[in-house]
């Protein structure tokens, strides 16, 4: 959902019960969000991942922005978040990343 306004603009995108297989590898969580907010020139953005597990072993998310966590050939990015030089902010909550792909 975005929504826009004259000096700001707001979007989220949400999930639950995420189960997902990556290359073999699978991966869980209950809840999954991400947030972006532009406002006056500055950019936020923020993502929540509630019981994140990859192949049923829990995996502690930090908050801080690109946490990367290595998975049988790539990587999963938790909380990725890219500013652009405009302004424009990407953030996602979780990317899994398999190499050669």
């Amino acid at each position: 959902m975005t929504i826009g306004y004259p000096d700001e603009i707001d979007s989220e995108a949400s999930l639950a019960a995420l189960s997902l297989s990556v290359a073999g590898t699978s991966i869980g969580a209950d809840f999954i969000m991400a947030r972006a907010m532009a406002l006056a020139g500055s950019a936020v953005g923020t993502s929540s991942i509630d019981n994140l597990s990859i192949n049923g072993l829990a995996v502690p998310v930090s908050g801080d922005p690109n946490q990367t966590i290595g998975i049988p050939g790539g990587v999963l990015v938790i909380n990725e978040q890219e500013v652009s030089g405009d302004g424009t902010t990407v953030v996602n909550a979780l990317h899994a990343i398999v190499y050669g792909v």
